[in-house]
């Protein structure tokens, strides 16, 4: 006899059918479904999948079809729900959620040795350096939701008008940098790049770990206008900031 209740998602059954037949129901839990155990018809227990807070986010999701993650659209709107509930760093690009791994020890050598130089530069500047992580919300001209992402290094000159009472950034950074890592290559050199220019950022640094070289782009009028690498041996020089510039080596040592 099978004492089993269906409730949607959740089962209810007895302590002795979970004896009997405890492989069936750890089964069902792999299918995302809840068991609920019962002794002298009182709950005592459940069963439960582990998944993460994404996972649980989406699974509720799962039968819309506005939005993306891992090919499926999501709304800036669910974006911010579940970012404002997660421990997760994550970043929000043309509609789709991409989850940030640790970086390595390489990405971070780079990082503090490029952030010192933009540091001393700015000192007694109007602007301000910020590292990551620190969100920032790109809005694309001709679009009404915007990227939320977070650059290695942002350069703010407007942050004493930009930055509300609780520290959020609101601008637009004059410059912006990103470090390549082997994940993240693409999007950084295509769809980071597109979404700074189409956002009013003048300029955007690029760091390439793997062949230890910089890229920089300057943008007027949402286009490039100017585009030039700097090998290993030679000093990269800002197109937007007189005097802006570093030894590339430097960079990797």
């Amino acid at each position: 006899m099978d004492n089993t209740t269906n409730y949607e998602n959740s089962i209810v059954i007895t302590a002795t059918e979970l004896k009997s037949n405890l492989g069936k129901y750890l089964d069902m839990i792999m299918d995302k479904k809840e068991v609920v155990i019962t002794k002298n018809n009182k709950k005592i227990g459940r069963l439960t999948p582990y998944i993460t807070e994404i996972e649980d986010y989406f699974m509720v999701k799962e039968n819309a079809h506005d939005y993306v993650y891992g090919g499926k659209k999501v709304s800036y709107e669910e974006f911010m729900q579940i970012y404002e509930k997660s421990n997760l760093r994550m970043e929000f690009i043309n509609g789709e959620i991409y989850l940030l791994s640790s970086p390595s020890s390489f990405h971070q050598d780079a990082l503090a040795n490029l952030y010192v130089i933009f540091r001393e530069y700015f000192k007694d500047k109007e602007c301000k350096v910020f590292i990551a992580p620190f969100d920032v919300h790109f809005h694309k001209k001709g679009l009404s939701v915007p990227d939320v992402m977070q650059p290695d290094i942002i350069v703010a000159c407007d942050y004493k008008t930009a930055i509300n009472e609780k520290g959020r950034y609101s601008g637009i950074p004059s410059l912006v940098v990103e470090i390549l890592s082997d994940s993240t290559r693409s999007k950084d050199m295509i769809d980071k790049l597109n979404t700074y220019m189409l956002s009013g950022v003048r300029e955007y640094w690029i760091v390439d770990i793997k062949n230890k070289c910089v890229y920089i782009y300057s943008f007027t009028d949402y286009c490039i206008e100017n585009m030039k690498s700097f090998e290993y041996d030679e000093t990269a020089l800002s197109f937007t900031f007189k005097g802006l510039s570093c030894k590339v080596d430097e960079l990797f040592e």
